[in-house]
């Protein structure tokens, strides 16, 4: 089946002129692709002639509007980055709408649908991760619908109606962005996590107990350690039913457990696939005319799922290529975002473990946490609910291993200089 002109479309750039450039194209046009290209063109301006091939029918948008997209709280406009002047303005041709199906390495092509063909010098995978469905009964039923892009916010607010019941499964992240966005929309819902606290990578038992009594504030109801066994009905979502025999109705259940590397079109071209697309510190695969960056990407044995680790991934790949020292060593994991308007940030190490000293502050009735982990004089982890003015400065300390210089500091705050004498 050839492409579709309906969905496909192709952005040309100007005429060219010069001598022949290097073809680098780029297979996906997330976040991360955006920001690859972006520091290409300003570090390397009219070295390579640029393709840029995405799935979805529109260009690069913000993912971590997703929820308040789902909300009403902004449009579809305020999540975009960058116009279609922008990729022309520096060059690249965008094709938007238009899945690759094959990397033809032999041949130096890249296939997109099944007619399509592109020619390449260097290739640049940035093709992101996949939202995992639980492999139990009736996750195939409609009304069962994972949140990750733009048209699954369509279909999710298609879906809840008013009045009607929803069920997200997953209390990471984007399961927590998904239940308050349906709450906004005045649907009841039910958040269920198999573990027993919220956002068990990032917040210790105290801090997740205040993200669930915010959660619980915005009207969302948390269920924890909550194991689905399977959903009913008859044609459509009706009920989900717990391994412990607990019957739910739902009209919707929105599916939020994680996501896993895309490494298929990888995978079947040849290239080294460990969990995700195997990179060296260049993000450079197993062939060395192809390049990995972000969720798809494993680095060292690691993948991340996040958008910081995927920016550094691209600012390297960005100065490799444009003739520049380059070196990707990892990222230290660090999380910092609002959960129902709650401030919320973690860095390192979450819960304390025997060998390292918690430092805690804790006003409840303020929803103000914060802990540090220290261990010989050094800061290992932190947890900040509440208030996260100084998530650089621990962030910073956990990254380098330095000496703490103040433990007050961390905690408190720095004091504000005092003004000169007249």
């Amino acid at each position: 089946m050839a492409i579709s002109p309906t969905h496909t479309r192709v952005h040309e750039t100007g005429a060219e002129t010069g001598p022949p450039r290097e073809k680098l194209v780029v297979v996906g046009n997330g976040m991360a692709s955006l920001r690859f290209l972006e520091r290409l063109t300003e570090g390397s301006p009219g070295r390579y002639d640029v393709t840029c091939i995405g799935a979805e029918p529109t260009a690069a948008y913000n993912r971590v509007l997703l929820s308040s997209l789902l909300g009403g709280e902004v449009d579809e406009a305020a999540c975009a980055f960058r116009n279609l002047d922008w990729y022309a303005a520096h060059g690249i041709r965008l094709i938007t709408g238009a899945p690759v199906t094959q990397v033809d390495r032999e041949s130096g092509l890249v296939i997109v649908g099944e007619t399509h063909v592109l020619p390449f010098d260097k290739l640049v995978l940035a093709v992101g991760s996949l939202p995992i469905r639980l492999p139990k009964p009736g996750m195939d039923l409609p009304g069962v619908i994972t949140f990750r892009d733009l048209a699954d916010v369509a279909a999710i607010r298609k879906a809840a109606v008013q009045h009607a019941r929803a069920i997200v499964i997953g209390g990471g992240l984007l399961g927590l962005e998904a239940a308050v966005g349906l709450a906004r929309l005045g649907v009841d819902t039910t958040l269920l996590h198999v573990m027993d606290r919220l956002m068990e990578r990032q917040l210790d038992h105290h801090a997740a107990g205040l993200v669930k009594r915010a959660m619980e504030a915005r009207g969302v109801r948390v269920m924890l350690n909550a194991d689905t066994d399977r959903i009913e009905g008859d044609g459509r979502v009706e009920r989900l039913v717990l391994a412990d025999g607990t019957v739910l109705p739902a009209d919707l259940v929105v599916m939020s457990v994680g996501v896993r590397p895309s490494v298929a079109l990888a995978q079947a071209a040849g290239l080294t696939i460990g969990r995700g697309i195997t990179v060296d510190d260049r993000m450079t695969t197993s062939d060395p005319r192809i390049f990995a960056l972000g969720e798809c990407a494993e680095h060292r044995g690691q993948i991340y799922g996040l958008v910081e680790p995927a920016y550094e991934h691209a600012e390297t790949l960005a100065r490799h290529l444009a003739g520049h020292p380059a070196e990707y060593r990892g990222t230290a994991l660090s999380t910092s975002l609002k959960v129902s308007g709650l401030p919320v940030f973690s860095a390192g190490i979450v819960d304390t473990p025997d060998d390292a000293e918690a430092i805690v502050l804790s006003d409840p009735g303020a929803g103000l946490y914060r802990k540090l982990l220290v261990r010989e004089g050094r800061l290992i982890g932190a947890v900040f609910v509440g208030d996260i003015a100084e998530q650089g400065a621990c962030k910073g300390l956990i990254r380098s291993g330095d000496p703490i210089e103040s433990v007050d500091d961390l905690m408190f705050g720095r004091a504000a200089p005092e003004p000169l004498a007249a």
